[in-house]
């Protein structure tokens, strides 16, 4: 039953196979936000590591504004993170059914407003970076944030570089020779083929959300964001109408 399968990928009752779905689902959400909000603001939001690179280089070259800049955009990140913890935390705390659904809410709501009023937002400025890129940042966080609790810090959906060394590893460790010995059993190894499976699968969900991402932005604009909120609601919404039996 579709509400109950997408009730499952949100329920406090975890297993193994909806967060492979729902990490796959939010790794297309930011892969579509991060490579369309290129196209809107000319930055990506989801690149941390990009972001404290890019203010040590303007730190050297005596480019204040944009090493504040950069530490407006990892600030963002981090409130969003935050946010997404606090709400978390404070729905178990208080015995919610569904202690997921407040960020995805909140998520779903700002990419309403980043798709009605982008284009107007991109005109205001926190030092020399636009509202929007704020706004996108913090989502970024929000949603890593959000799926790095509820698998156990098992997925991640937008720390693609991580993923991708995960990859390697466990491609090293697929085709690795083990020499039949009875001296190295202890050191027989062998791949974690699931592991592999959930990496490839998010990685080719970021790059799927990002090619339609890119192409929603370029011929439609920040409207092109309208869908995910859709589908946000639709998962965060599912546990209220998912019949008792």
């Amino acid at each position: 039953m579709p509400i109950s399968y997408l009730a499952s990928l949100t329920s406090a009752d975890r297993t193994a196979r909806a967060n492979m779905h729902l990490g796959a689902s939010l790794a297309f959400n930011a892969g579509a936000l991060n490579a369309g909000g290129f196209l809107a603001i000319g930055q990506y939001t989801s690149h941390m590591s990009g972001m404290v690179s890019l203010a040590a280089d303007n730190l050297i070259l005596g480019d204040f504004p944009l090493v504040a800049t950069a530490f407006l955009s990892i600030l963002s990140f981090v409130c969003g993170a935050a946010s997404s913890a606090i709400m978390i935390n404070y729905s178990k705390r208080n015995s919610d059914r569904n202690p997921y659904t407040p960020p995805l809410l909140l998520e779903a709501v700002l990419l309403l407003i980043f798709g009605l009023m982008g284009a107007n937002l991109r005109k205001h400025e926190l030092i020399d970076m636009s509202l929007t890129a704020v706004l996108l940042c913090y989502v970024m966080g929000l949603q890593n944030a959000l799926v790095t609790k509820i698998s156990n810090a098992e997925i991640r959906t937008t720390h693609v570089t991580g993923m991708v060394t995960d990859i390697g590893i466990e491609l090293g460790k697929l085709f690795y020779w083990n020499r039949e010995s009875a001296d190295s059993r202890d050191l027989f190894v062998a791949a974690n083929r699931r592991k592999l499976k959930v990496h490839l699968l998010l990685v080719a969900s970021f790059f799927g959300g990002g090619v339609l991402g890119a192409f929603g932005f370029k011929y439609v604009g920040f409207s092109a964001t309208i869908p995910l909120a859709i589908g946000m609601v639709v998962l965060s919404s599912a546990p209220m109408f998912k019949p008792d039996r």
